[in-house]
C-alpha cells in the first residue's frame, strides 16, 4: 500500500502508535470471516501492533469506555500533560493525583469522575503490584498472554475489551482480537458470529476463524469499517444496495432494506 490512512483519533493511537506496516495475500484465506478481514485490509490498511507503554495505553482505553476516540483522545492528551512527560512515572504520578483535578482534566471523555476513580486504583494497584509502570511495561510485553489477561482482568474497572487492547496495542501479542460494540455489531450482523453471542462469543469466533496474524488490524479497520458504512442506525445498505464494500459478504441479520428497519440481530 502506497499510505496508511489509518485515522489519528484511534485507540491504536494511528501512524503513530507503534503499528507496522505489513502485507498479505487475499487469495488464501480460508474463511468467510477472514475474506472480510482481508477485504477490510483492502480497503484501509494492513498492520501488525504492539509498542505503545502498557500503562499509558491501559489509561487510554479507560478512558475510551463508553465514549468515542475522538472525545476520549483530548483527555488522554491533557492527562498526559497534567500528570506525565519527562521521567515521570505515570503510575506513581496518578496514584498520589487528587481526584477531583484528574476528574477535571479528563471531562471531556464523560463519566470522568467514575474514570478517574478507576485510573488511580489502577495506578495505586500497578505501583503496588509491580513497583513502577515499566515493570508493568515488562510484564505485558513478556508473560504469557493468558496470564496477563487474568490478571488485568482482576482490577475494577478492566473488562475484556480493555485487557485485549493492553495485549493487542502494548504487548504487540498476535491472536488478540479485541471487541468493542463495533466489533460485536457487525460480525452478528454479517452472520459470522452467532446473532445472540456476547462479546466474549464474538471475539472466540473471531479469534478460531481469522489468522493470528490479522487479527490485530482486523479490529481496528472494522471499526473503522463501522463508522463509515455499517453504522449502528443507518448502515450504508439501506440508503444504497450496492454501496456496502461486503455487499456480498454479509447475511444482513437485523437489517430489512425494504421496510427501512434496523434491529439488533438478536431481535432478528
Amino acid at each position: 500500500m502506497s499510505e496508511d490512512p489509518e485515522p489519528s483519533m484511534n485507540i491504536s493511537g494511528g501512524e503513530s502508535g507503534g503499528g507496522i506496516a505489513t502485507e498479505f495475500d487475499p487469495s488464501t484465506a480460508e474463511t468467510r470471516a477472514e475474506r472480510v478481514i482481508d477485504r477490510l485490509g483492502e480497503l484501509y490498511w494492513q498492520k501488525t501492533y504492539g509498542g505503545q507503554d502498557a500503562f499509558t495505553c491501559l489509561v487510554r482505553t479507560i478512558l475510551s469506555q463508553n465514549t468515542s476516540d475522538k472525545a476520549s483522545q483530548p483527555a488522554h492528551d491533557d492527562l498526559l500533560e497534567r500528570y506525565g512527560g519527562g521521567n515521570v512515572d505515570l503510575a506513581e504520578s496518578l496514584a498520589s493525583a487528587e481526584r477531583s483535578e484528574l476528574a477535571e482534566t479528563i471531562s471531556s471523555a464523560g463519566l470522568y469522575n467514575q474514570k478517574s476513580e478507576v485510573i488511580i486504583e489502577t495506578a495505586e494497584w500497578v505501583r503496588e503490584q509491580f513497583g513502577s509502570a515499566r515493570a508493568f511495561d515488562a510484564f505485558v510485553k513478556d508473560e504469557e498472554p493468558e496470564t496477563v489477561r487474568e490478571t488485568l482482568l482482576s482490577v475494577r474497572g478492566v473488562g475484556p475489551k480493555t485487557a485485549d487492547c493492553v495485549l493487542l496495542f502494548a504487548g504487540g501479542r498476535v491472536g488478540i482480537f479485541p471487541v468493542d460494540t463495533h466489533v460485536h455489531r457487525i460480525y452478528r450482523r454479517l452472520g459470522i458470529a452467532p446473532a445472540d453471542a456476547d462479546h466474549e462469543g464474538v471475539r472466540s469466533v473471531l479469534e478460531r476463524e481469522v489468522p493470528a496474524s490479522k487479527c490485530g488490524f482486523g479490529h481496528t479497520a472494522t471499526i473503522q469499517f463501522g463508522r463509515e458504512y455499517c453504522r449502528a442506525r443507518k448502515p450504508a445498505c439501506l440508503e444504497d444496495p450496492d454501496a456496502c464494500p461486503m455487499g456480498d459478504l454479509c447475511d444482513q441479520v437485523g437489517v430489512y432494506p425494504e421496510t427501512n428497519e434496523i434491529v439488533d440481530p438478536s431481535d432478528a
